[in-house]
């Protein structure tokens, strides 16, 4: 891959550290709505399964508009589609504080966060591999996850204080605020694209995905990440709740819950999650990026099939599995996105991290609703709620196994700078 020349004012690391301070900035309020889950469920008397479509809502939406934004910075300058997702997300937070009252007009916000999100995330990380070399690029994935890690932890934290203090509304009102910081940091900051695009040598027409499902490793990677984000977004999206239900219904004191709050904890993850891409990505350049996403598959297996019905004994137990479950969640996160970035056809990057993107996302609206109409089936057939919880989660643990050994039998490629590849 040929990296685009970049104004000497701005190195590829620079733009590195650009992107990622605009992608913490435009995804703050992205987890705003979970962080505030129990209130709004009480304030609009929403049932488990609405809120998961609230929740799962802004997946969807993602996953429907990911394959056309992030396909056509194959053709458009990547900066393009990133200032559009950035506007969309500005325009959901603002009117989610302004308007939002009840399950449709949520419904239908969250929908427009989450086409912002399609504009923005992958987004992001195509903008970058479009301006910076190969030897650069694994470790330009990691500090973009980082970003999004570091920007999902703060977002329980700030919408806890923020509704706190001032009312829910204001913490949207916050978020748009950040996201307009975002887009002026793109536009006036990152240099256009002055290098034509790679064209396809096969002459397949741009939104002809064929040849990337072809691409054995790279669709083994995107499998993978199918789940984890599935994990991923179920965990994000029901945390709270889950950690706020083991408090009341173990009777926690209310010294307890104040210091480690479901807020709180939340934003630990987030932070401890972000260490945990970090480390797993320079972990898998060492060791091989194939053994360590199978380490950490198995890991998540064996805490999800755990938490739901271990975790519901104590509220400190709950806390401390749950942060173990955050290590573990992200530890292969940017290694998952490097590994289909990486094996990718360069002219096809944009549309193979489309695909990898949607499918993640698909397992990303999945898990929010999964959990929410199993809680409403299974608390309501047994009556007890601890079951529903360790139900939910060991879901996750038997998709999780299933997808580990799709992920095998695909035989993923090392990327080239990896320990593996080199020897």
């Amino acid at each position: 891959m040929t990296p685009v020349t970049i104004p000497r004012r701005l190195t590829g690391a620079h733009l590195v550290a650009v992107v990622c301070a605009a992608q913490v900035l435009v995804q703050l309020g992205a987890y705003f709505w979970p962080a505030l889950l129990p209130g709004m469920m009480s304030l609009w008397g929403l049932t488990n399964s609405e809120a998961g479509w609230i929740t799962a809502i802004f997946y969807g939406a993602y996953l429907l508009a990911v394959p056309i934004l992030v396909t056509l910075t194959d053709r458009i300058d990547a900066r393009w589609v990133y200032l559009f997702g950035v506007g969309c997300t500005i325009t959901a937070h603002l009117l989610f504080g302004l308007v939002a009252e009840g399950f449709w007009s949520a419904l239908a916000l969250r929908a427009l966060a989450g086409i912002g999100w399609a504009g923005t995330y992958m987004t992001g990380l195509k903008l970058l591999s479009d301006h910076v070399d190969e030897k650069l690029m694994s470790r330009a994935t990691a500090g973009h996850a980082a970003s999004i890690g570091i920007s999902g932890g703060v977002s329980f934290a700030c919408a806890d204080l923020l509704a706190g203090a001032f009312g829910w509304p204001s913490a949207f009102l916050v978020a748009a605020t950040t996201a307009i910081m975002a887009w002026l940091i793109v536009a006036l900051l990152v240099p256009r694209r002055t290098t034509p695009l790679p064209r396809a040598a096969d002459g397949h027409a741009l939104f002809d995905f064929r040849p990337v499902f072809r691409n054995r490793s790279a669709m083994a990677y995107a499998v993978a990440y199918c789940i984890h984000t599935l994990e991923m977004n179920a965990l994000r999206g029901w945390g709270v709740a889950f950690l706020a239900f083991v408090a009341a219904s173990t009777q926690v004191s209310t010294g307890a819950a104040a210091s480690f709050s479901p807020t709180y904890v939340l934003t630990a993850l987030g932070v401890i999650g972000t260490f945990a891409s970090v480390f797993g990505n320079e972990a898998a350049i060492r060791w091989g990026r194939v053994k360590l996403i199978t380490l950490a598959m198995l890991a998540s297996v064996a805490v999800s099939g755990s938490i739901g019905f271990v975790g519901t004994a104590s509220y400190p137990l709950a806390v401390g599995l749950m942060l173990i479950y955050g290590f573990v969640v992200w530890l292969d996160s940017s290694s998952l996105t490097a590994g289909a970035a990486g094996t990718a056809e360069p002219s096809r990057r944009g549309a193979t991290l489309a695909v990898h993107s949607m499918l993640g996302y698909t397992g990303g609206f999945i898990g929010p609703l999964m959990i929410g109409y199993t809680l409403d089936l299974v608390g309501g057939f047994t009556r007890d709620a601890r079951i529903a919880w360790g139900v939910s989660f060991g879901l996750i643990a038997v998709l999780m196994l299933l997808a580990l050994a799709a992920f095998r039998l695909m035989r993923p490629r090392e990327l080239a700078g990896d320990r593996r590849a080199r020897g």
